[in-house]
């Protein structure tokens, strides 16, 4: 038994000499992440970051971002380094919506009892992809707080800092009548409707490590990265005039479309012009929800829309398509007076 006069942090469940380790590794992988504007190094109070020199109006854009309950399926599978990739993702692609270059990303780190392991897996993760990103990943916070979480259960949170030119802002403000929407293809559910994918999973008792869809694990799909698109937007941004960019995350089509374009405007989806990935169709038929709620709940296939003159489309989709992009044209913008913001046809 513990003498109750001798209690120290680490029998409270805070191990600090573990948190250090952890600090150790993240210093030495973060390196690759670096930019020159970068001033400072992990460990410090804070971090110090300057402009790129190449602004001559630098706007700060921020961003921040978790990945819900897609954690604890990357924590019932042992999935932990996709979980940091899915982390930085879903940052750096709202972030890039308007036109930002991602500079440096922070995450924050809270579990009930710190895993080593665990925590270097999910930070690898980060690192790769804010290396992908061309971020520099210059701090963050690893907080051990047992009584909140339970075990080694954690929570991610992401923060990310991007710079655009003050003249070179995409907002929507642009976008007329006829304007065409181009679709560019995600990698899976990316990180949201899990609380949904996990209830069916419960509800019909299946094994994602078990379970096959095309022949693959269903885990294959369920776990598959966000797929990180700052690179082959900001190209892309140098070639064509975006009118407006959307990240389709929480909320899907039916919320986020809306979002980015104009109040007298509607955006005319056409569900002929693509075909779900296969997850998707299995995700509806074991839920057996509307497709109407499917795209308020999920992706289908979808990850970013962008906005241009239909006299740009087939320069766009040209240029998305050589740097392995997936594109198509989804749809198009009409003046209306309608409530309906967004419409699909067949």
């Amino acid at each position: 038994m513990i003498d109750k006069l001798s209690i120290n942090y680490k029998d409270a469940g805070v191990d600090i000499d573990n948190s250090n380790s952890l600090i150790n590794f993240i210093t030495n992988i973060t390196k690759k992440t670096n930019r020159s504007e970068v001033i400072s190094t992990i460990g410090s109070f804070n971090a110090l970051c300057e402009f790129p020199k190449k602004y001559t109006e630098p706007v700060i854009v921020t961003t921040t971002d978790g990945v819900g309950t897609k954690l604890l399926l990357a924590t019932d599978t042992k999935c932990f380094y996709n979980i940091g990739l899915d982390l930085v993702a879903m940052c750096v692609n709202d972030l890039i919506v308007c036109g930002a270059e991602p500079l440096f990303f922070l995450d924050y780190y809270s579990t009930g009892k710190l895993d080593v392991k665990i925590a270097s897996s999910i930070m690898q993760g980060i690192v790769d992809a804010c290396y992908v990103s061309g971020c520099a990943l210059i701090g963050g916070e690893t907080a051990e707080v047992p009584g909140i979480y339970v075990d080694k259960y954690y929570d991610l949170v992401g923060f990310c800092i991007g710079i655009v030119e003050k003249s070179k802002i995409i907002n929507g403000n642009e976008i007329n009548d006829g304007d065409v929407l181009i679709a560019i293809g995600s990698s899976g559910p990316h990180a949201n409707g899990y609380s949904l994918i996990r209830k069916i999973l419960k509800i019909h008792n299946i094994n994602p490590l078990i379970e096959k869809l095309n022949g693959k694990p269903l885990l294959h799909y369920l776990i598959e990265p966000t797929r990180i698109y700052v690179n082959n937007i900001l190209k892309l941004t140098d070639q064509v005039n975006i009118k407006a960019m959307i990240h389709l995350t929480g909320g899907s089509f039916l919320e986020n479309i809306p979002r980015m374009i104009p109040n007298n405007t509607q955006a005319v989806i056409n569900e002929t012009s693509w075909v779900w990935p296969p997850i998707f169709n299995w995700i509806q038929k074991k839920s057996n929800i509307s497709r109407q709620e499917m795209y308020r709940t999920f992706n289908c296939g979808v990850g970013m829309i962008i906005m241009v003159n239909k006299l740009e489309l087939k320069k766009t989709i040209s240029f998305l398509n050589d740097v392995n992009e997936k594109a198509w044209p989804i749809g198009v913008i009409k003046i209306t007076d309608s409530k309906e913001r967004v419409l699909f046809i067949k």
